[in-house]
């Protein structure tokens, strides 16, 4: 093995926390000193683009792109990400080869005028970049001013606090990472406003066919994560799934058997179709798949037009 492991991340406290808690598992598991790496810092076209929501400069892929590059040309050999904010097709040559074991997967309100979205006055304005958080807030509260809410977790924080908005939502597993807990005031069930698919977890991607790194990773891969996540994301692939539609989905594990929750949702929150699956975990990826199929079925097709 070379002498340094390169981890290419995102430079938002949040990305680093998670780069640094996979150096810390990688360095347990195989008792390698910290010198053993270094965390290689990329800022990628998301992050510079603050003036308009994601879903209108390109997607997901935003988030990725310069960083799988680096991978490519072999500048890092890992990198760290959130898993929601992976597309499901990869570059060729590379792989999601480790997750580590999933956090909370909830979302958390932060309440400035009330703590919870239920005690919000007519009208108030709650800040979000996510089609899916916004669609699920308009099925909450019809009345509320949804407003595009762009930057990393301290800077939506500071927004909330200079005005900008009422009340926002962030994933609970960010905040949680960041020692940030104490502002949620209100915690989002599961069943009524699900998450991204993918949301809670830490993905790593490397180069297919680089045995050595494979081999680093494997020790720190939790096998219950990552049937979880076959799931939401042939969920999300068979729905075409990207920051332009509105699409929830959460898997869990439990004795073998994945049990799952989709929902697909109208940008407007006026519209939506459920879905539920389980089998067992190893057809984790099947029952997903299927499980889009079924909701689109049951949606129709007329359902999906003018998403994009």
């Amino acid at each position: 093995m070379q002498t340094t492991l390169k981890i290419g991340t995102r430079g938002s406290p949040l990305a680093l926390a998670q780069a640094h808690e996979t150096q810390a598992r990688l360095m347990a598991a195989h008792s390698l000193p910290v010198e053993a790496f270094e965390v290689v810092v990329i800022s990628t076209s998301g992050d510079r683009i603050q003036d308009r929501p994601l879903s209108e400069a390109g997607g997901k892929g935003l988030f990725t792109k310069e960083i799988e590059e680096a991978l490519l040309a072999r500048r890092i050999d890992i990198a760290v990400h959130s898993s929601k904010d992976m597309p499901t097709v990869l570059p060729d040559g590379l792989e999601l080869s480790a997750f580590l074991p999933r956090e909370d997967a909830r979302d958390a309100f932060i309440g400035k005028a009330a703590k919870t979205i239920a005690g919000l006055p007519q009208g108030a304005k709650v800040g979000s970049s996510s089609l899916r958080r916004q669609a699920l807030i308009r099925r909450m509260r019809p009345d509320l001013d949804v407003v595009m809410f762009r930057g990393n977790v301290q800077t939506r924080l500071r927004k909330l606090d200079e005005g900008v908005a009422d009340g926002t939502i962030l994933a609970f597993a960010g905040l949680k990472r960041l020692g940030l807990e104490d502002v949620i005031t209100d915690l989002m069930p599961l069943d009524t406003f699900p998450p991204a698919p993918g949301q809670g977890a830490i993905c790593i991607e490397s180069r297919i066919g680089d045995l050595n790194v494979e081999k680093m990773l494997t020790a720190i891969h939790d096998v219950p994560t990552g049937q979880a996540l076959a799931c939401e994301r042939a969920f999300l692939a068979a729905l075409d799934g990207s920051c332009r539609t509105p699409i929830a989905g959460h898997a869990t594990i439990s004795g073998g058997t994945v049990s799952f929750a989709g929902l697909i949702i109208s940008p407007d929150g006026t519209q939506s179709h459920e879905v539920k699956a389980q089998g067992p975990a190893q057809d984790a990826a099947r029952i997903g798949d299927e499980a889009a199929r079924t909701v689109r079925a049951k949606a129709g097709e007329k359902f999906f037009d003018g998403w994009a």
